[in-house]
């Protein structure tokens, strides 16, 4: 059986989670706490605050979604970064879609993030380059990726705005811009492949 990438991490996520639900010192450690990280220095929280949820369907979301797109984006960075290639783009998408949150309540005491929406928003919107026509199942309704996009995009924006819900959607935007960006600077030619598709599906 050829080792996965994207099922280690599902793995490890999903154990660490489901011990986290039950052991509030266990996921105190490792969530994004601001000022733990700006007071105390205590810098593992950029990744660990991905391998911890706030419950079970927040983990089986993130988890879900990774499993169906993080497959086939593990061979596509295989092919420019070697076989660990997945693994530096999804923890430094950790990071990266954390640091706005971060930096906006650096000292703030009241403000916590966990869970690993933002690296999965990074790899879907990754894939979304690769195959913007690609059906995306949204409580199973099938949407095209590109226009799963714009509706995710636009609400993560709207919401994040509000901050109404408790939900980190700068994480969410951030990661999202971070996939694009990555993948584009890696492999500039995905930009035209993914214009060229936009105007001829399937062609």
């Amino acid at each position: 059986m050829e080792f996965s990438i994207t099922l280690a991490i599902i793995i490890a996520t999903s154990l660490v989670s489901w011990l986290g639900f039950s052991n509030d010192a266990l996921r105190n450690a490792l969530v994004l706490w601001p000022p733990a990280v700006s007071r105390r220095h205590e810098y593992h929280r950029f990744l660990g605050y991905g391998i911890v949820h706030a419950d079970f369907m927040h983990l089986l979301f993130n988890m879900f979604t990774l499993y169906f797109f993080g497959r086939l984006m593990e061979g596509f960075y295989a092919q420019y970064l070697g076989p660990l290639g997945f693994l530096w783009f999804y923890l430094s998408a950790l990071v990266v879609s954390a640091l706005p949150s971060y930096l906006k309540h650096r000292d703030d005491p009241n403000y916590v993030t966990l869970g690993a929406s933002g690296a999965v928003s990074a790899v879907l919107f990754a894939f979304i380059l690769l195959r913007p026509w690609e059906l995306i199942y949204v409580y199973f309704i099938p949407v095209p990726a590109i226009i799963f996009a714009a509706l995710y995009t636009g609400y993560s924006v709207y919401m994040n705005h509000r901050q109404s819900d408790g939900i980190n959607h700068s994480a969410h935007l951030s990661g999202a811009a971070y996939g694009v960006l990555f993948t584009v600077l890696m492999e500039p030619r995905v930009l035209s492949h993914f214009l060229a598709e936009l105007v001829s599906p399937g062609g």
